[in-house]
């Protein structure tokens, strides 16, 4: 068995046009599951299309090699109500 440990992510929101977040709203990525109890809503578009980095940084990939200089920022898809994400991998 290895000993290594998967980082957890927060994902924060930075600006929101979308009614289901505002700026500073946060969700906390703990392994697969989704930390309920200290997350804000979790919206399954804006999800999706952030997972992959989510996954990646989990597994403590460098934002350089996702194609990112330092900082993960990702926006979900939906135009017509944007929000802006920054995603920031941690331990506890």
């Amino acid at each position: 068995m290895s000993d290594f440990k998967e980082d957890k992510i927060k994902i924060v929101v930075l600006n929101s046009q979308c009614k289901l977040y505002n700026a500073g709203d946060q969700i906390i990525i703990d392994g697969p599951l989704i930390d309920s109890d200290k997350s804000s809503n979790v919206c399954v578009t804006a999800l999706n299309a952030m997972y992959p980095f989510v996954f990646a940084l989990r597994k403590k990939v460098a934002p350089e090699a996702l194609g990112f200089d330092g900082e993960v920022t990702v926006q979900c898809p939906d135009y017509c109500a944007p929000v802006v994400f920054k995603l920031v991998p941690f331990t506890d």
